[in-house]
Formats: structure tokens, C-alpha cells, sequence
């Protein structure tokens, strides 16, 4: 071979390198890609340059050798090819998470002021690795990392994600296979939903009856919500919960990845299985309460606002209920060593406090003017027993509702409303709106993925901003993803529902206003499609689906059709074919003809099928246009 055919076969080459595309979700602050790149070889020595770095080095080493088969054993050393520092003068820019990291043919650098620096420029790193650094078996591929130089640092110090393990029940394995995944993504706070109606999930050893009884009931098969109640004698055996030991195992684990739990128990409403266990602690005492395995248990749409068919509250007026509390909250406290405990304080049904006789004693007491008032004299009573245990008190919006003081934080879900309230009256908040941030509600097309109570697509959670106008963003914590599992019972249905949303709001969360790009990120998202894949984490691939909707002009149907990313072409049939891309392609709304139609609906991407087939009657239609 010439030395002219070698010489443009190199450049080439370090032509392809410099252009290979960078993936990086979420979007750094600063990035500047430059030619050639670096080799992982099991020769590569990994450094680092004090003490406090090693768990860092060493997550990495594992994480690399997993894939690779090497066998890298990180060393106390200031010059390695892959060097990790703790820097000897900390970069006010970088503050407590930020992180630089250099790659050059030669060398990785990753710099940081503190741990979680590091964790995050790790996190960057493997990013850069091909999709198979993922994978739990050894890949046969190059291990290149492209050359780069990123500076990045965090817009929200609150990064969150909400798990409900209530209405299902996740292993402990399972909900570290969580914790670490939304790590990767550089989430922070992992908000861990472990007690509400259908399910108490912590052991606390002064209150066995709450997972003995509280923890468990019958079990159903079918829709949430429509299941058939308790029978007599019907043994509970669905179930579980977290003894105090692998809750500490769990915080370890969470703690390694810098994640912080916020442990929420949802009181004083969605508190049944609380109830089922120590009856004595509701308004109605009712002995007959039991763990709801997801029966109907409130009318929604009642004449008067929501009415509970069961008495799911705990008793304001009653000083046992704030022993009980006492007692839980004080092993609660020892558990997490985070700041925050959730308290819940949503959706609180408060019939049966106006009927009992010691509320309306209380209220005469206190002169509380509205049955909201006690909320409010409850949750300051609970604040005070977490204040006691060294704990701050955050709850959902509704707790603005009864009074509460300037020190609580507010998360703001039903829209932006309760937090642009919270916010104006001073106190700290956490946006977490269904509008933007419900990773349970259907991701696509309701024909396709099971239905639920709303919609949100990945393109408007791409879209979400956390601090309202006219709002001071000192008050904007940060912002939180919820995931409600009514209908998710397995690790897979959560993935499925979780990712790629999640990716979407680790960047709403993460990157600066400026770097937002949807058109931008729809490639890094594919990408890490493939990434997820090689990992075996469930994600859903609805953004690929058409979005079919309609309206009616007097008696006949105009159908709209659009693709929620670009390069989508959408191709449908109206005469009982199956479509393909040689159908008719859409181009602009079209109506349906008279006659017993169904509308069928693919999309390709370069000649190649890519989203579900949609399937819909014109009675479908019709319905969908509101008719």
C-alpha cells in the first residue's frame, strides 16, 4: 500500500472521528468537539488524584469493564490516561455538581469540586462510549470516546422523579434498577411515594400493624379501579414492603449515584391502608376498612366535589393520631438523611370530619371558620413533629389551602397555579405539573398504548419551563417527573411509561433555557433509544406514531394528521387495505366520505416503516371530534 492510499485512509478516518456525533442528554452548558479521539484498550490505567475521588474511579472502572472484558483497576496517581480529580481549588462556576472533561487522542480528564461533579462527568463519559457500554456481557467492538472539551453544571438544584409504590408494589432490586437509571440521566431526588390507599410500604417497628395488615390486600386482576372489593374472609396476599434494613441499603445505593430519597407518606386523606391497620385513627373508626385493592372507592364528579365511599382519613381531632405520627415519623427521620420528608396532604376527602363531633369541637376551640382550616391546624402539627426530628415538611398544593407556614415547600401538580401562588407568598417550590410532568399519562395514541386519564407527549414535556413568568426563580427549586403505577405492575411498565420522557425533562431540568432545541434533541433521544436497548430498559417509541385527530363541519368528519418529529412521512387508507408507503400519502386534512369507514394510519421514515399502526371507525372519529 502507497504511503498516499495510508495517508488519506488516516484522514479519513480522523475526518470521521471528529464528525461522529455527540449524544449527550442532558445538553451540557458547554461543548466543543475537536478532531481524532480516544481508545479505551485493556492497557488503559485509570487515576485519580485523593482519596475522596476512589468510589468515583471506581464506579467507572466497573462500569467500563462490565462490557469490556478488562479488567482496569483504578489507581492514586496524578497522570493517567484516564484521570479523575477532585480539584485543589474548587471552581465557584462548577459549584457543588458541575463538571469538566477534557478528551483529547491521549488522555481523559474528568474535574470536579465535590463527588457529585465527578458522578455526573462519568456519567457524560459512558455517554460518549459506543451504545454497548450498556450492556451486562462482553461486546466485540471499538471503544472509542470522541474528542471533546464540556463544562457543565446544573440550571435546578432540584431534579426530580417520584415513584409510587402504593398502588404496586416494586422489589428492592427493582427500585435500585430504577434509582440507577435515572442517575445516568443526572436526576438528583428520587421521590418515593410509600404509603396511600391501596398499600403502606415501610416497616416501622413501634407500628407493626402497618405492614402486617396495612401492607397487603387481595388480590384483583383487571382495570384499576373497577375491581370487585373484598370479600369475608378473603385472605390479603398481594403486596410487600421495605423492612428498615433495605430501606438503609436502598439510601446507600442512592446516596453512591447522588441521589437523594424524599420519602413521602400521604396523610391525612389516602390513608386507608393506615386506617384498615389501626381503625381507631379515622373519624368513623370503622373496623370493617380494608388495604383497597382498586375498587371505586370516591366519586369524582359528585354534586358537591369529590365524596370517598370509605373513610380514608385520619382524625385531626384527635391527639392519638399525633402520637401515631409521632412515632412514625420519628423512625422515618432516622431512615433518611435527606432534609425533606413529603407529607402528602392531596385530594383530602373531608366529609367525615364535619360529621364528628371532635372536629366540630376543635374548630369551635380554635376558631377555625372552614373545614379547610383543619388541614391546616393538622399539617402545622405534623410540620412541628418533623421540625422535632431534624426534618423539613413538603407537600403537594393543596396544603396551601388550609394555611401553612412560610418554612414549608410547596409541589405544585395541578398545573402551575399552585406554585405560582406558593411562590409569590415566599415559600420554596418544586414544579411538578400534570400539564408537563405525569409520566403515567398516555404517551401516544390511546388506541395503541392502554388508555389512562390524560395525555401528554414527549414533545410537551420537552416543553415545560419551571419558572412561571413573574415569578422569582429564587423560589423555583426545581422541577419533578410523577409516576403514578394504578395501572403499572411490573419494573417493565414503568420503564416503559418513564423513558423517553424522563430523558426530556433531565434537560427541561438540567440544561441552560438557551440550549432547549427540540429539533436538536430528537436525535440524541433516538440514539439513546439504542442505548436503552443494549441496557434491556424498556422504553416506549410512541414519538414515531401519528397523532390522528378530527373535527366535525355538521354531519361529516375532516380528519388531521401530524407526526410529532421531523422526517415522519404518514401514509393512510380508506377503503379496508392495509397501508403501506405506496398509500396515499398525507398531505393536508381530507374528509371522510359517508358510509361505514375506517380510517388506517402507518408512518415511515427513508422507505422504512417506523411508528404502530392506528386503527379507527368513523364513530371513532366522530367521538374524537367531540361529537
Amino acid at each position: 500500500m502507497n504511503k498516499f492510499l495510508v495517508c488519506m485512509i488516516v484522514s479519513m478516518i480522523t475526518h470521521a472521528a471528529a464528525q461522529q456525533p455527540i449524544n449527550v442528554i442532558p445538553q451540557p452548558v458547554r461543548i466543543k468537539q475537536s478532531a481524532g479521539s480516544f481508545t479505551l484498550t485493556r492497557e488503559t490505567t485509570i487515576g485519580f488524584n485523593k482519596p475522596e475521588c476512589r468510589a468515583a474511579a471506581e464506579m467507572l472502572a466497573k462500569r467500563l469493564n462490565r462490557p469490556t472484558g478488562f479488567a482496569l483497576k483504578p489507581q492514586e496517581r496524578t497522570t493517567s490516561p484516564v484521570q479523575i480529580n477532585i480539584n485543589d481549588v474548587p471552581d465557584p462556576l462548577l459549584a457543588t455538581e458541575g463538571y469538566t472533561l477534557a478528551v483529547t487522542p491521549t488522555n481523559v480528564v474528568i474535574s470536579a469540586n465535590r463527588f457529585a461533579g465527578l458522578y455526573y462527568g462519568i456519567q457524560t463519559l459512558l455517554q460518549l462510549l459506543p451504545k454497548e457500554i450498556e450492556g451486562a456481557k462482553i461486546a466485540a467492538t471499538a471503544w472509542t470516546i470522541p474528542s471533546v472539551t464540556i463544562t457543565d453544571y446544573p440550571r435546578f438544584a432540584w431534579r426530580g422523579i417520584m415513584l409510587d409504590v402504593s398502588r404496586h408494589f416494586f422489589t428492592k432490586d427493582e427500585v435500585k434498577r430504577y434509582i440507577d437509571q435515572i442517575s445516568k440521566y443526572k436526576f438528583n431526588t428520587f421521590h418515593w411515594h410509600l404509603a396511600d390507599d391501596q398499600g403502606w410500604r415501610l416497616e416501622i417497628k413501634s407500628r407493626p400493624r402497618l405492614t402486617s395488615v396495612g401492607a397487603w390486600r387481595v388480590k384483583r386482576y383487571g382495570r384499576f379501579g373497577e375491581n370487585a372489593p373484598p370479600k369475608p374472609g378473603e385472605a390479603a396476599t398481594d403486596g410487600g414492603f421495605y423492612t428498615q434494613d433495605d430501606v438503609r441499603e436502598i439510601v446507600q445505593f442512592a446516596q453512591e449515584r447522588n441521589v437523594t430519597i424524599v420519602p413521602e407518606l400521604d396523610i391525612p386523606g389516602h390513608s386507608m391502608a393506615a386506617v384498615a391497620a389501626y381503625p381507631e385513627l379515622s373519624c368513623t373508626k370503622d373496623t370493617t376498612v380494608r388495604v383497597d385493592p382498586g375498587m371505586h372507592i370516591a366519586d369524582w364528579d359528585a354534586p358537591d366535589g369529590l365524596k370517598m365511599l370509605f373513610d380514608n382519613t385520619l382524625n385531626p381531632s384527635d391527639e392519638k393520631v399525633y402520637a401515631f405520627l409521632g412515632d412514625v415519623f420519628s423512625e422515618v427521620a432516622a431512615l433518611f438523611p435527606g432534609k425533606y420528608i413529603h407529607v402528602g396532604g392531596d385530594e383530602c376527602y373531608k366529609g367525615y370530619w364535619a360529621h364528628d363531633p371532635g372536629c366540630s369541637a376543635l374548630m369551635k376551640k380554635l376558631n377555625i371558620g372552614n373545614i379547610e382550616g383543619l388541614q391546616g391546624y393538622f399539617m402545622n402539627r405534623v410540620e412541628q413533629i418533623l421540625k422535632t426530628n431534624g426534618k423539613k415538611l413538603i407537600g403537594w398544593d393543596e396544603i396551601l389551602e388550609g394555611g401553612i407556614s412560610p418554612e414549608a415547600t410547596v409541589m405544585s401538580w395541578r398545573g402551575v397555579k399552585g406554585g405560582i401562588t406558593a411562590a409569590k407568598m415566599g415559600h420554596d417550590v418544586v414544579m411538578s405539573p400534570t400539564t408537563f410532568a405525569y409520566l403515567d399519562y398516555n404517551q401516544g395514541e390511546t388506541t395503541v398504548d392502554p388508555p389512562i386519564y390524560s395525555k401528554l407527549r414527549i414533545k410537551k414535556c420537552y416543553s415545560f419551563e419551571p419558572v412561571p413568568e413573574g415569578v422569582e426563580s429564587k423560589y423555583i427549586l426545581g422541577g419533578q417527573g410523577n409516576l403514578w403505577t394504578e395501572h403499572l405492575p411490573t419494573i417493565r411498565s414503568i420503564e416503559y411509561m418513564t423513558y423517553p420522557r424522563a430523558w426530556a425533562l433531565s434537560e427541561v431540568f438540567w440544561s441552560p433555557m438557551a440550549k432547549k432545541n427540540w429539533e436538536a434533541f430528537v436525535p440524541r433521544m433516538e440514539a439513546h433509544f439504542g442505548r436503552a436497548d443494549a441496557g434491556a430498559v424498556n422504553c416506549s417509541h410512541a414519538v414515531y406514531d401519528a397523532i390522528v385527530t378530527s373535527a366535525m363541519k355538521h354531519d361529516t368528519v375532516r380528519v388531521f394528521l401530524d407526526a410529532e418529529i421531523p422526517g415522519v412521512n404518514i401514509y393512510y387508507t380508506i377503503d379496508e387495505t392495509m397501508p403501506d408507503n405506496l398509500s396515499p400519502q398525507y398531505t393536508e386534512p381530507f374528509d371522510l366520505p359517508d358510509g361505514p369507514i375506517t380510517l388506517r394510519v402507518v408512518t415511515y421514515r427513508n422507505g422504512t416503516p417506523i411508528g404502530h399502526l392506528i386503527t379507527l371507525k368513523r364513530e371513532d372519529l366522530a367521538a374524537r371530534a367531540g361529537r
